[in-house]
């Protein structure tokens, strides 16, 4: 069994430009902002490099970012062009799931990957996950064939209708049967593949990998996460992470 990782890093993240605080008006995307000094993007590729089990990771970018990443790469030391690197920088799609598919098919091509190898998806915007839980999550996945990282609800959840008058409260959905989805998510290799292979055929479009795992009926078993392990997403985000990197110090 082998362990791959795909970090899908294609988006431009426009609710980082949107209101006050760092990154207001800023048209780098989330993934390339700094956090103390370091790109959010390598602060993932640290944390999965640490990881012993990880074989190699695909990291998918739009086009005219790929020298920019593959200059990163470098710049901290995270290894070299030439064979046996490590991180591999593959061209990605409009969308999430074209990024990943894209990677997963270089992936294949390069390590002609099994059924049973391990295949994790991570957001390159959560730059504060940490390794023991990406152990735990390659385990799970070992033993269950996929798994996704989540919190659980803290929050009373209400179902709500939208109307032109704004939203009507439905129903309350009780806490214990609902988790906030974090990453990463993963499965087994020949799990995946189906799972993006009945998407594809339906002209489906799922939110994460975990909904087109749930489709095509494949069980996904929880991991827990961390409160740290948020996504950037808003201005803020970024004193946020910097506060958690502090403290860890």
């Amino acid at each position: 069994m082998r362990v791959f990782v795909i970090l899908p890093a294609a988006g431009i993240g426009t609710r980082m430009s949107a209101g006050g605080g760092v990154g207001s008006g800023h048209s780098t995307p989330k993934q390339f902002l700094a956090i103390a000094g370091v790109p959010v993007l390598v602060h993932c590729l640290r944390a999965f490099l640490a990881v012993e089990r990880v074989e190699a990771i695909y990291v998918a970018v739009r086009k005219p970012e790929i020298e920019r990443v593959r200059a990163q790469i470098a710049d901290f030391g995270l290894g070299a062009p030439g064979p046996g690197r490590k991180v591999h920088v593959v061209e990605g799609g409009n969308v999430r799931q074209q990024s990943v598919s894209n990677a997963l098919a270089k992936l294949v091509a390069d390590a002609g990957c099994t059924e049973d190898d391990v295949v994790l998806v991570h957001d390159a915007a959560r730059p504060l996950i940490d390794p023991p839980t990406i152990d735990r999550t390659i385990d799970a996945v070992a033993e269950h064939g996929a798994a996704i990282v989540a919190l659980p609800a803290v929050d009373t959840i209400k179902q709500v209708e939208r109307t032109a008058h704004g939203a009507i409260v439905t129903a309350t959905i009780p806490r214990e049967r609902i988790v906030q989805a974090q990453t990463p998510q993963g499965a087994r290799y020949g799990l995946l593949r189906r799972a993006f292979a009945e998407a594809v055929a339906d002209e489906f479009a799922g939110t994460d990998e975990a909904s087109l795992l749930e489709r095509a009926g494949i069980e996904v078993v929880v991991v827990p996460g961390s409160a740290k392990n948020f996504k950037i997403t808003q201005p803020g985000d970024i004193e946020l992470a910097e506060f958690y990197l502090a403290a860890a110090k």
